[in-house]
């Protein structure tokens, strides 16, 4: 049983009647669970799906690239490049936290296969790293401008499960922050593995766009229709 003391305190946006389907969130570096709070809306989730929207904090730990300064971060990040920045002790940290999360919505009574994760940058790369990994089928995954971590442990860690969880991934094509590359290269990842990658981009910066969350709306309605 997953102890409420030691879960991360998240934002809950519960649907009308109980929930049978859950979408868990994570933001991304320096942000929190209210970050996307404003577009839950707009993603039109039928009220019939009853749908809880998890968007858990972050803890406040130290960010090396940022001097030190204590700020919400999933994990650390010491190296301006992406591809070699990865802190693997805060992945596995906040990859377990999540999991515990996982596990209260299955004893709430949502089943994994009716559980779609989602993260923002840092946020989604932790959440492809779960999910990747999860022993239990889940419903998708969804990638919003990020990239993969601890790629190499893929092969020997990934779930028989999930090996063809269909995922939704989309970047902007003028990204300062995490640059189109590093985005492309975790599609090219994923697809090798064999999952179903609905690829988007647009026009935009380190951020999220109306057309994003329209593209969005569409997939994530499906899957949990499905």
């Amino acid at each position: 049983m997953v102890h409420q003391e030691s879960l991360l305190p998240c934002v809950e946006i519960e649907p009308m009647q109980p929930a049978l389907r859950s979408l868990i969130w994570l933001h991304g570096l320096g942000a929190d669970g209210h970050d996307f709070e404003p577009i839950v809306p707009e993603l039109g989730l039928a009220p019939e799906l009853r749908v809880r929207v998890i968007l858990p904090h972050a803890p406040e730990i130290p960010v090396s690239i940022n001097g030190g300064m204590m700020m919400p971060a999933w994990y650390d990040i010491r190296d301006v490049d992406l591809a070699n920045r990865h802190d693997e002790a805060g992945v596995r940290r906040s990859a377990e936290q999540l999991t515990q999360l996982i596990k209260r919505e299955n004893e709430r009574g949502v089943a994994s296969e009716n559980i779609v994760l989602a993260g923002f940058s840092q946020g989604g790369a932790v959440v492809a790293h779960v999910a990747l990994r999860h022993p239990e089928k889940l419903c998708g995954l969804i990638m919003l401008s990020t990239y993969a971590v601890l790629e190499q442990t893929i092969e020997a860690e990934r779930s028989d499960a999930n090996q063809a969880l269909p995922v939704f991934q989309a970047h902007g094509s003028l990204d300062p922050m995490v640059t189109p590359d590093r985005g492309q290269a975790a599609r090219e990842l994923l697809e090798k593995l064999g999952h179903p990658v609905e690829w988007h981009d647009y026009p935009m910066q380190h951020q999220v766009c109306l057309e994003e969350i329209q593209d969005l709306s569409t997939w994530l309605n499906k899957r949990f229709n499905d």
